[in-house]
């Protein structure tokens, strides 16, 4: 069963060339998420949502459904200011101790400093995959889309449609991925002043509390799965009658050829830290870089 959430950039390609089932709609925050914390730290404004973060406590919502292989996108406007100390993450998990999780987490900074974006992918409960990268732009000044893709070959961190990294399947080097476990969605924003700002060394300033995030165009364009059936079902590429989910599509198997311009600039550009490339942390590179 595809559900889709939006007419996404996918949500077009599944329009126009009919290669999934699925049913285009727009969502509002309440149709697909819930509040998991804290909500008396939730503002709604019209059609956007501010989690807040204050001395007390920060604040965090799920997705109501989990999903296998698709896309979700959010707009998110950073802490403004003198964010030093605090995250805001946009991610997906499945649950229990061998759960598979794509992060993101915006780290905050003194005023006048970049905001850094750490992303990190769990396989099977195991982590360490960190990369850090700066923006080329102002993430607190506007709202910009950050969007997870997932499917039986990839995974897949993009910003405003540009991707930052990919995860590539590698099961036939012994490498593994996650393929089976269903996923929900979540964003929150937390304390984290023992490492988020220059290894922890810039603590969170609370004179300068609330800290807050802001969201819009809530998307989610991916394969539900409400019971262990669905997980099966969404693990298939095929929908029937010769048609295939659109995240199956072979010319979605990896990078296409802009994307992977896209993501030599980035890395070119913008990179701050690869996990692949430090060796006193991993005398023996990791296998799947």
């Amino acid at each position: 069963m595809a559900l889709s959430m939006s007419f996404s950039f996918y949500g077009w390609v599944v329009y126009a060339f009919a290669i999934a089932t699925t049913v285009v709609y727009c969502a509002t925050f309440d149709e697909l998420f819930e509040p998991s914390w804290a909500q008396d730290h939730f503002m709604y404004e019209g059609e956007t949502l501010k989690l807040k973060l204050d001395n007390s406590s920060g604040a965090g919502f799920g997705s109501k459904s989990k999903y296998l292989f698709g896309k979700t996108s959010v707009e998110i406007k950073l802490v403004e200011g003198d964010s030093a100390g605090t995250v805001t993450a946009f991610y997906m998990s499945s649950d229990g101790p061998n759960h598979n999780e794509f992060d993101f987490e915006f780290l905050g900074n003194t005023t006048g400093e970049p905001y850094l974006v750490q992303t990190n992918i769990y396989v099977n409960g195991v982590g360490n995959r960190e990369m850090r990268h700066s923006f080329w732009f102002d993430p607190t000044k506007d709202f910009h889309s950050y969007s997870l893709f997932w499917n039986q070959n990839q995974v897949m961190f993009l910003v405003d449609e540009t991707p930052l990294r990919v995860f590539r399947n590698k099961e036939k080097e012994g490498i593994p991925f996650p393929k089976d476990q269903s996923m929900g969605v979540y964003s929150s924003i937390w304390n984290a002043d023992d490492w988020a700002t220059q290894g922890g060394r810039v603590k969170t300033d609370w004179s300068h509390a609330p800290f807050v995030s802001t969201y819009r165009g809530f998307n989610i364009d991916a394969c539900e799965c409400p019971t262990s059936e669905h997980v099966r079902i969404c693990s298939t590429a095929s929908v029937g009658d010769g048609k295939r989910y659109w995240w199956a599509s072979d010319w979605l198997a990896g990078p296409n050829v802009h994307q992977a311009h896209q993501m030599a600039w980035v890395r070119a550009h913008h990179l701050v830290y690869d996990y692949c490339e430090d060796s006193a942390r991993f005398p023996a590179k990791p296998p799947e870089c």
